[in-house]
């Protein structure tokens, strides 16, 4: 029941781990954005003030249509997150996994007014405490989620040589290993590796750091450097 981890099956059929967002982390991101707005208008009503009636009416135009459009231009154009969401890392998304659209985006917000009443959010908050996927009414009309946005993992890195040509043809377990061998070298103690690399003499005809050196070589050359 503690648990916020859902499965869901993307039209692919293909099964997708998601995380909700609980209300918590939700408010967070909410306050970050009402704060973000606030500090337009105040900027913005300063600059306008100098206009007169005439400015008033512009900021109050601005006003409503940033209300209205801030959370839909974002959610569509910045993957799924407000700056507020971007921040607390929880993005919005269809509830079957794929990329939020104009629609749902446009009908999620619309009804945050429906949220909002009696007042202070009181409809949403309830309708988040009772639902399983901790759904607001916006989200249970437009059939979204807010999750948590998985971090992108960077891709290991391997220390850079000059590439150099296998003196045999490898196979694919012996292209995997001196891969990871590379990637892990710079977690590893020197004397470490060049106890694995001595393992791999058979391929390197070399001993000592000359063998660790020559497997980092391969590695570069496995991975198409020149």
């Amino acid at each position: 029941m503690l648990d916020t981890s859902r499965t869901f099956e993307t039209p692919e059929g293909v099964d997708l781990g998601l995380s909700i967002a609980g209300p918590i982390v939700r408010a967070q991101a909410w306050l970050i954005d009402l704060l973000i707005r606030a500090a337009i208008y105040i900027g913005l009503g300063m600059i306008l003030n100098f206009l007169g009636d005439f400015g008033g009416g512009i900021w109050l135009i601005i006003i409503f249509l940033t209300e209205w459009f801030y959370p839909v231009i974002f959610e569509i154009f910045k993957n799924g997150a407000t700056p507020g969401k971007k921040r607390m890392c929880i993005k919005v998304i269809n509830d079957n996994g794929t990329p939020i659209h104009w629609s749902a985006s446009i009908v999620r917000n619309l009804l945050r007014v429906v949220d909002f009443m009696p007042f202070g959010y009181a409809f949403g908050l309830c309708s988040i405490l009772i639902s399983r996927d901790f759904k607001r009414l916006g989200d249970l009309a437009a059939s979204t989620l807010v999750v948590y946005e998985e971090p992108t993992a960077s891709a290991p890195e391997i220390p850079t040589a000059e590439p150099a040509v296998p003196r045999q043809a490898l196979t694919l377990e012996e292209q995997r290993a001196i891969l990871e061998f590379s990637e892990r070298s710079s977690r590893l103690s020197p004397e470490r590796c060049k106890e694995l690399a001595e393992l791999l003499e058979v391929i390197t005809a070399k001993q000592g750091p000359t063998a660790v050196e020559q497997l980092h070589r391969y590695a570069n050359w496995l991975q198409g450097r020149s």
